[in-house]
């Protein structure tokens, strides 16, 4: 990825490795408790990462890298290909949520369709109810 289009959002200036690692693991939508399932470590050697404490040994770095979709070099340096940052994310997602909506908004249509139809299926249950009962 262009590395102007992370301008401001990471930088080696700015982030540290456990900055970039949690902000690769959000932006591939995945918890702590994901991230350390799939890689085969205990969460708080995640944890451990994310916060500084500790730096991945090579194979795991190889591996997360891949996992969060980043280069080993923009996992250690913040030069190199690194996840979308929050625009380009809202971008893609725009679509997505407009289709959601729409399909809520028909759902609420279908049900108040289907109030309908129970009111008038029950008045009419009602009534044959009701002449059987006087003949």
């Amino acid at each position: 990825m262009d590395e102007g289009a992370t301008a401001g959002w990471f930088s080696d200036e700015t982030a540290t490795f456990g900055d970039r690692v949690t902000g690769a693991r959000e932006a591939a939508g995945m918890t702590r408790e994901q991230l350390s399932a799939r890689l085969g470590v205990k969460l708080k050697t995640v944890a451990a990462w994310e916060d500084d404490m500790s730096d991945p040994r090579g194979n795991k770095l190889q591996m997360l890298s891949g996992m969060l979709g980043v280069s080993i070099p923009w996992l250690l340096t913040g030069q190199g290909d690194g996840p979308e940052g929050p625009d380009a994310q809202r971008n893609e997602l725009a679509p997505l949520l407009a289709e959601m909506r729409q399909l809520q908004a028909d759902l609420g249509q279908i049900a108040g369709r289907m109030g309908q139809l129970e009111q008038r299926l029950r008045a009419a249950t009602g009534s044959a109810a009701q002449q059987e009962m006087t003949e």
